[in-house]
């Protein structure tokens, strides 16, 4: 019997190639785009479920209310938290410290390699479950000068030799011993050292400190079995009121590291959703490209039915029984399903590269992973089954009576179970339409945005080695070159922020006001560096003004912050120090685009830096310009490579999540349209042949082409009309409650739905025309002679 079925799927494929190319090309790419979708998916949720004792690791987390009632929470702390926690309370097995690294030089005989790094306790290893594959995870970071590489680093080094006992020079200053060898990082990791070293080496450098007052480090918490974090949270909220006599009232948690990547945003101290808000956006598209491809299937199947009603009239007469008929066209759904899934595994293995460059990911398929096979099986049978149980339930059920007197035809119904299907269809692909229209402006009015500052023509490199001790050499060689025109000390990029505060003072600040300050420290000259604009005062200038080292200059939200009427001369007091206002500039953007400036004082040269900010000359070509920098950092940072970056190229960065999220609704709201047309193509085509007789007794009776173009388009754009209506609140609604997450956003526009509807309408129109035109133009002879 099933041989039997088998061969009739078969042979009725083959005998109508052009209906199976649709369906099978539809589901195909469906099944892809989905399959696709489902591995990124599966990679995002398995992110750092690596760790064995996943479930009993927790970070330690801040919250704070300032004046206004605001709850603000952040997950760097104190140094000290760390032996506080474990100490305090007999529920923790282990806590570990990891600062937030930095790049280091590693050298070894004639080899200079950089590779980023992090200084962490003793115990990381014990908590996280990165496989040694030399050394013991007890021991490997006991040593002051011990230090652990991954494997690609050890490779990059050291060559072919075994690591472990080897000594490496870091920044030409620290001498370490490898003590051990990681395995390389998985893909799908948080963490992205290539080294550690242990915090011994913090506390013999000077980088470690008991101020609880210095949030700057992670501390990571391994509960012991079970203990419970609910009961663990009430007892660890009040840590601080114990040691911090600063801020007795801040609170501390413990959250969860397995909720981290997908759920670690706040607001109003609540945790508010983060990265699984994308999950969900894309698994909806991935549930939405899946059911346009299976209502292609119905669609196409349902509307061969009077080709199939002689063949269910004849067999039922014979005494096939319904279950029997509903058996074989469910088997021809499932072969399709099967067909068309070969050919999705074909697109995807194509397709692949190509993706996981546009998301920045490794997706492969496991082919030696049975969970693959039982999900291909999976989509394969869900596919086939959903795809073929409308069609194979209503071809089976024509009485042979009427279908073999031929009155069984429905065509002029007002409403059918097709048209449903394709409303359905086109208000998903409308959707996605509407969606990537309202990203794509989102993400325009952020690029858009005044970023406050002259981003062209300006460079920053890293002050590593010696380049700091010969500074001012490097400065005046590059001026006095040509190559630049103005150059400036900061302790960070100009498009990054690393330090903030609440416990700077003002005259007249309340008692209670802990609003974060963002803070950026400069030498000289950041106004005319930068080309920040200046409303007030004057730029830093320590030739002509050598107080200005403790200098300050404010930018305009920081000024409201503050309430000053006259804010020059004003005086500041950060910890022990006094700075004076001598300027304020216009906001700049220093975060994300898509958020609101924050207040930053920008503060002298008392301050500490670590990047040279330089502003080349762009009278003088680029290359010509990078040529004599690197020449001349060369000359005086001898033994550490050249690093630079351009800020407008950092500063496109910002938008690279948006970006690709808008490249991926874009993607799969044209496969989504693709597949619709597909069907409604197979549907007009279907429908132009069953009139062929109507179109030739019109065209004899006078008939223009427009109008039987017209005839044969009007009720698929009716269907499309209504999907339009469905669709466009839906996707109001869905993308509102997407854009509430940015603070800096747009206004949902009623024309962003107008050009989804025209362009939805149009898309259809043409998809239909082709084949309305091609029915209209032939010769109404032949057309009467087809019965």
């Amino acid at each position: 019997m099933f041989r039997n079925y088998l061969k009739l799927a078969w042979r009725n494929i083959i005998s109508n190639k052009g209906f199976s190319t649709l369906n099978i090309l539809g589901l195909a790419t469906g099944i892809a785009a989905t399959a696709i979708i489902l591995l990124w998916i599966d990679y995002e949720l398995r992110f750092d479920k690596f760790h064995e004792k996943i479930d009993r690791i927790y970070e330690a987390y801040n919250l704070d209310v300032n004046s206004k009632g605001e709850k603000s929470v952040w997950n760097t702390t104190p140094k000290v938290m760390a032996s506080a926690i474990q100490q305090d309370y007999p529920e923790v097995e282990t806590t570990a410290r990891f600062n937030w690294g930095s790049d280091a030089l590693f050298s070894y005989g004639d080899k200079r390699i950089k590779a980023p790094g992090n200084i962490v306790d003793s115990t990381f290893l014990q908590i996280f479950s990165f496989p040694l594959v030399s050394g013991q995870p007890d021991q490997a970071l006991m040593g002051t000068n011990s230090i652990v590489l991954t494997e690609g680093l050890a490779r990059e080094i050291f060559g072919n030799e075994a690591p472990v006992g080897k000594t490496v020079l870091i920044n030409n200053q620290y001498n370490f011993m490898v003590s051990g060898v990681l395995k390389d990082l998985p893909a799908n990791s948080q963490f992205n050292f290539k080294f550690l070293v242990p915090w011994a080496f913090a506390r013999q450098t000077g980088m470690d400190d008991n101020y609880w007052g210095n949030n700057s480090t992670r501390t990571f918490v391994l509960l012991k079995s079970g203990s419970e974090i609910n009961p663990f949270n009430k007892k660890i909220k009040n840590l601080r009121k114990k040691y911090d006599s600063d801020s007795p009232e801040m609170e501390t948690f413990l959250y969860p590291f397995k909720r981290s990547h997908l759920y670690a945003r706040f607001e109003q101290g609540i945790e508010s959703g983060g990265r699984i808000e994308i999950i969900r956006m894309f698994s909806l598209i991935a549930v939405f490209v899946l059911v346009i491809a299976c209502i292609n299937f119905m669609n196409l199947s349902t509307a061969r039915s009077e080709k199939r009603a002689k063949e269910v009239g004849i067999r039922k007469t014979i005494g096939a029984g319904r279950s029997s008929l509903i058996s074989q066209f469910l088997g021809e759904s499932i072969l399709i399903s099967f067909i068309s899934f070969v050919f999705g595994v074909i697109i995807i293995y194509l397709v692949l590269p190509w993706f996981n460059e546009l998301v920045k990911v490794k997706l492969t398929i496991d082919a030696g992973n049975p969970f693959y096979w039982l999900g291909a099986l999976g989509i394969i049978l869900v596919t086939g089954l959903f795809a073929g149980f409308y069609p194979a339930f209503y071809l089976s059920s024509f009485k042979p009576v009427f279908v073999l007197k031929g009155t069984f035809k429905k065509f002029n119904a007002i409403v059918t179970p097709r048209k449903i299907l394709v409303v359905l269809q086109f208000s998903f692909a409308i959707i996605l339409i509407i969606s990537t229209i309202i990203v794509r402006q989102q993400i325009r009015n952020a690029q858009n945005r005044n970023s406050g500052y002259d981003k062209s023509d300006l460079v920053y490199s890293y002050m590593e080695g010696d380049a700091e001790k010969n500074y001012m050499l490097i400065k005046n060689e590059l001026l006095s070159s040509g190559t630049a025109v103005s150059i400036t000390k900061t302790n960070s990029p100009i498009t990054e922020n690393w330090t903030n505060t609440w416990g700077i003072e003002w005259q007249g600040k309340p008692a209670d006001d802990k609003t974060l300050v963002d803070r950026f420290y400069v030498d000289d000259g950041i106004v005319k560096t930068a080309g920040l604009k200046l409303l007030m005062g004057r730029d830093f200038d320590l030739t002509k003004f050598p107080g200005d080292s403790s200098g300050v200059i404010l930018n305009e939200t920081a000024l409201k912050l503050m309430n000053f009427k006259e804010p020059l001369g004003q005086i500041l007091r950060d910890g022990d120090q006094e700075w004076k206002v001598i300027g304020v500039v216009e906001d700049f953007v220093v975060r994300s685009p898509f958020y609101k400036i924050t207040p930053l004082v920008i503060q002298g040269a008392n301050g500490w830096f670590n990047v040279i900010t330089i502003k080349l000359n762009n009278k003088r070509s680029v290359k010509d310009n990078l040529a004599a920098m690197e020449k001349i950092f060369k000359k005086y940072n001898p033994e550490f490579p050249v690093n630079y970056a351009f800020v407008d190229e950092q500063y496109a960065r910002k938008f690279e999540d948006e970006k690709r999220t808008e490249t991926l609704a874009t993607l799969f709201a044209s496969l989504a349209i693709i597949i619709s047309c597909l069907g409604l193509f197979g549907l007009a085509s279907y429908m132009a042949e069953v009139k062929t007789k109507e179109i030739g007794i019109r065209k004899v009776l006078g008939a223009s082409v427009a109008a039987i173009t017209y005839f044969l388009s009007i009720d698929f754009l009716k269907l499309v009309f209504i999907s339009f209506v469905i669709a466009a609140p839906v996707s109001w609604y869905a993308m509102n409650k997407w854009l509430e997450s940015y603070p800096y956003r747009i206004d949902i526009h009623w024309s962003m739905f107008v050009v989804a509807g025209v362009l939805s309408l149009l898309i259809a129109f043409g998809t239909v025309s082709y084949q309305a035109i091609k029915a209209a133009i032939a010769n109404p002879v032949k057309s009467l002679r087809t019965e």
